[in-house]
């Protein structure tokens, strides 16, 4: 368990310092001399982003469960190779899924 508090503070420094360049990032967008059509189709991606990211990790989560589950009812009760290549492969198949749902659409023509 002691491992464990290294981890998480450098993944917490990691986070405060992408919120902070983040926040940067929009102050220095919303100056006077930016046009409030740019602001406003620097939302909307901005707002398409966080809709793709979270359908990314339900669709993740959900194949991860799904893994889970299956490995419930196959009687696997300790952690080998097998248990966490079925982990691992449901976690990328949702990846893949993800990718396939939120890429946009190829425009033909």
């Amino acid at each position: 368990m002691q491992e464990l508090i290294p981890i998480t503070l450098f993944i917490c420094i990691a986070y405060a310092i992408q919120a902070l360049a983040d926040a940067r990032a929009r102050g220095k967008l919303v100056a006077p001399h930016v046009a409030e059509e740019v602001l406003i189709s620097l939302a909307a991606l901005e707002d398409e982003r966080r809709r793709m990211s979270a359908l990314r990790w339900g669709i993740t989560l959900c194949s991860v469960a799904l893994a889970f589950g299956l490995l419930e009812l196959t009687g696997a009760r300790e952690l080998d190779f097998g248990a966490v290549a079925v982990l691992a492969g449901s976690a990328g198949l949702g990846q893949l899924l993800a990718w396939r749902f939120t890429r946009p659409a190829v425009r033909q023509g």
